[in-house]
């Protein structure tokens, strides 16, 4: 496992800065659209219509105004209550969209095709090449849709980060990969992409530009990618190597985790070798059979002597780890769909203090917000909700198996 992650594309004297839910970042997404100067681009699974949706297009639409090159990439499932509204006003601005794989109308819509399962699920944005987000926030208000007990909505439980220095550059290819990419494959548009192979050579110049500050003290860092062609199990194969190596504490948030069997064992034989594993999983459920389907490993955890946390103050839309002194943030669930079907995008980095950050704050809301999950509260389930769960976990593995791809998981 080691030689997997020595083949990393690693860079140092990066500047990185934990974002904790919306209300840390869009302000921050917005402060750096309104300081752009050349070029923004933004990706992202749901792009809603809610208020805060609306800011992150007003400020998109004045960056416009500014002669400021916008692009805009939305999935075209996670967006699709809004991908004509959001597209129109894209177009009305002068910014350049595109939909990821849009969804079929018509009768076509209730047909499966495997193909419709492979999403951009990834949450990206870079700002004139100098200042990048990777994370798992949506586009979307933290406060739509979250559950209330009686005492008042709490915001979703998520991360992101922002990011200056070399690591910009690895977020930005990537970007511009997956842009070339949708192009190809659109039949409306080619007269662009021949016009562009005619300039290559003048565009290839214009792309040269100085190289990345580098700031001292600066953190490691590398960018993980995950799609179907390079990277199929790059962000599994970190999280098994450096589960692998750790020495005293393993601490996960993850919205939906149902994890294969290579992590499940990984975390198995962390805990058995006295590292303190804990997760911290969804309290409330936004989806019920993932849910339950975790819910179902929950016994099975729980004797390998494995710590679990539900999180009650509201959804819990998180999807990272600290590991020693290994900190992960980004898109990707621990679940099928993130790890064998979506393109996904995560930061890893290893700094003690970036990380020892992170699991503070992570910690603080277990102690605040979270209940433990013991062998006596699972009991009191009953037997209507074991056999639910337990129903929940036999479609999700059927789920796997329809994909093709149950060897791999």
């Amino acid at each position: 496992m080691a030689n997997k992650e020595s083949r990393l594309h690693w860079t140092d004297g990066n500047q990185i800065a934990l974002l904790h839910n919306g209300g840390d970042f869009f302000p921050a997404l917005c402060k750096a659209i309104d300081q752009a100067q050349t070029q923004v681009h933004l990706e992202t699974y749901i792009f809603s219509m809610d208020d805060t949706a609306r800011r992150v297009l007003a400020h998109l639409a004045q960056a416009c105004a500014r002669g400021i090159k916008v692009r805009v990439v939305i999935d075209g499932f996670g967006s699709n209550e809004h991908v004509q509204e959001i597209s129109r006003q894209l177009a009305e601005m002068g910014a350049h969209y595109r939909v990821y794989r849009p969804e079929p109308r018509g009768v076509s819509n209730v047909r499966f095709n495997l193909r419709r399962l492979r999403r951009l699920h990834r949450k990206t944005a870079v700002v004139d090449d100098a200042v990048a987000f990777v994370g798992g926030i949506n586009i979307l208000d933290d406060y739509v849709d979250v559950p209330d007990d009686g005492t008042g909505p709490q915001p979703r439980f998520d991360f992101a980060v922002q990011l200056q220095g070399p690591i910009v550059d690895d977020i930005a290819k990537a970007q511009r990969a997956l842009w070339l990419r949708m192009a190809w494959r659109r039949r409306d548009d080619w007269a662009t992409f021949y016009e562009r192979l005619r300039n290559w050579s003048a565009w290839r110049q214009a792309r040269i530009k100085q190289p990345q500050p580098r700031f001292s003290p600066g953190m490691k860092a590398a960018l993980l990618l995950r799609d179907n062609i390079l990277h199929r199990q790059s962000i599994e194969n970190v999280y098994l190597t450096t589960m692998a190596g750790a020495q005293s504490d393993i601490l996960i948030a993850n919205a939906y985790f149902f994890p294969g069997r290579r992590l499940r064992k990984a975390l198995v034989a962390a805990a058995a070798r006295g590292v303190r594993v804990r997760l911290l999983l969804q309290g409330h459920s936004e989806y019920a059979m993932q849910y339950r389907a975790s819910r179902y490993m929950y016994c099975k955890l729980l004797d390998s002597r494995i710590e679990l946390y539900e999180y009650m103050a509201s959804y819990l839309h998180a999807k990272v780890a600290v590991m020693d002194s290994c900190a992960m943030v980004g898109s990707s669930n621990l679940d099928p769909f993130s790890l064998l079907l979506a393109r996904e995008a995560n930061v890893y980095i290893k700094d003690p203090d970036f990380a020892l950050s992170l699991k503070e704050a992570l910690e603080a809301e277990i102690q605040s917000n979270a209940r433990q999950v013991t062998e006596a509260s699972l009991q009191r389930r009953g037997w209507l909700g074991r056999m639910m769960d337990s129903f929940s976990y036999f479609m999700l593995r059927v789920g796997v198996a329809l994909t093709g791809k149950s060897s791999e998981y």
